[in-house]
């Protein structure tokens, strides 16, 4: 059973990472709204509710298998960015960090002969594909368009509702309605 609690100490850290995740999108959030860049504010914004989400899932998850868990504090986050283009970069490596996290949690789970929670894990791996592709070509049009009015233009036109509710989605912690 030592697997089981390693699987489940790294959740609860992923559980800290996702809603430090979630108050570093709101920091580049709040930094573009002073930008007047309304379109990679709401991008961020949206995000730091879906990463919020995504740590409320995890939170629902040890609920439902009676595993201990706790809130606590958060990890350390950037407040200040030089850029639009170093916010976005900022949040491109976190995402390739909450990337690498989450392929530990599956490697444990499956480790610790946890299928509940290998099967549990597939759904945020998915996630953290599309993540890190979105993130990558935000980064990518920034790099390309010195003209902030049209990478703002490329998220409305191409980036609109990319930050969508999931219906296959684990259930969030504080949503109600048991199954």
């Amino acid at each position: 059973m030592a697997e089981d609690v390693s699987f489940a100490d790294l959740l609860r850290a992923q559980i800290r990472h996702g809603l430090t995740a979630a108050q570093q999108y709101l920091s580049a959030a709040v930094y573009f709204d002073c930008q007047r860049l309304p379109e990679l504010a709401g991008q961020a914004y949206a995000r730091s509710a879906r990463s919020r989400g995504h740590a409320m899932r995890m939170v629902q998850y040890l609920l439902d298998r009676d595993i201990a868990v706790s809130i606590g504090g958060l990890d350390e986050i950037d407040a200040e960015f030089e850029s639009p283009r170093a916010a976005i970069a900022c949040l491109l490596d976190r995402e390739r960090r909450t990337t690498a996290q989450v392929s530990s949690l599956a490697a444990a789970a499956r480790e610790a002969g946890d299928y509940l929670g290998e099967q549990f894990v597939q759904w945020f791996l998915h996630a953290q594909v599309t993540d890190v592709a979105e993130m990558s070509t935000l980064l990518a049009v920034l790099d390309r368009q010195h003209n902030l009015f049209q990478v703002e233009e490329f998220i409305r036109r191409e980036l609109a509702g990319a930050v969508m509710v999931d219906k296959t989605a684990p259930r969030m912690a504080g949503q109600g309605n048991l199954s």
